[in-house]
């Protein structure tokens, strides 16, 4: 049986922690960025974990 692929995308955007959740970067933070306030940008710059219920479809492109 051939080995199984990691998705390359979701490679590059999601990481694991120590506990074995899914950390994330938040969107909207890339480009069109004058027209958004200070607040927003700042807090868009913490990453967050990946909710609970799209856990089990990102671990499967990762083959977690």
């Amino acid at each position: 049986m051939p080995k199984v692929k990691t998705n390359s995308g979701a490679k590059k955007r999601f990481k694991l922690t120590g506990t074995g959740k899914i950390k994330r970067k938040h969107a909207f933070k890339s480009h069109i960025l004058t027209k958004k306030e200070t607040k927003q940008k700042r807090n868009l710059t913490h990453s967050t974990l990946v909710h609970k219920s799209d856990e089990r479809r990102i671990k499967d492109l990762l083959n977690i």
